[in-house]
């Protein structure tokens, strides 16, 4: 079956196409990628892995045409930038500047 692994950094995608056979995991996927070897600095006992956006276990089956994406840690927690932003929007609206 076809399936691909996905790993983005900033400035680079990288997208592999697989043909493996029916009931392998997601781990066994990454691995036979070959994509661990390629971006060291992957650590699948801490990164969160998923399937087109869902976060899923390493032992989960995949289905044919799964997109097998590993995840990066956030730089900076996105709750905090939204609620700067909307404070600094205020501040502009109002005229006030500091």
């Amino acid at each position: 079956m076809n399936i691909e692994v996905a790993y983005a950094l900033e400035e680079k995608q990288t997208l592999l196409p697989l043909v493996v056979e029916e009931g392998i995991t997601l781990k066994q996927a990454i691995e036979l990628s070959g994509i661990l070897d390629t971006y060291p600095q992957i650590d699948l006992s801490k990164d969160k892995t998923g399937i087109f956006g869902k976060i899923v276990k390493l032992n989960t089956v995949l289905r044919e045409k799964d997109r097998v994406e590993i995840y990066r840690p956030l730089i900076a927690d996105p709750k905090k930038v939204r609620s700067e932003r909307a404070a600094q929007g205020k501040k502009m609206r109002s005229g006030k500047q500091t």
